[in-house]
């Protein structure tokens, strides 16, 4: 089994977290996980090739961003809060605070 790179708490670097989530796919797969708790990774439903997600997740991963948990032929992700929380505190709160508003606010404009 291929072991899954995940930096350890203390190796979490803010510019690689604000780099894997200055996507917006990336962001909304964080956002939607957030909401969700864990989730596999067929689970997101987003318009990109299969292959384009499973970068998007893996420069999540590798950020330390979330966690890839292997069970079977299944990969589960989960949101890496706690040690996001403890690294940058309040940092992710904040981004998706400010996603979700920006969200609200496209819903709104758009015309029905």
């Amino acid at each position: 089994m291929k072991v899954l790179y995940h930096p350890d708490r203390d190796e979490i670097q803010l510019s690689s977290v604000l780099y894997a989530l200055s996507d917006p796919i990336r962001l909304s797969v964080v956002a939607e996980m957030r909401r969700g708790g864990e989730q596999p990774c067929n689970y997101f439903e987003v318009p990109i090739a299969k292959s384009t997600l499973s970068h998007h997740i893996r420069t999540l991963r590798e950020a330390g961003v979330v966690f890839t948990r292997i069970q079977g032929t299944q990969r589960f992700m989960s949101v890496r809060e706690e040690d996001l929380a403890l690294r940058f505190p309040g940092l992710l709160d904040s981004i998706l605070r400010a996603y979700e508003q920006t969200e609200r606010t496209k819903e709104s404009a758009r015309p029905e």
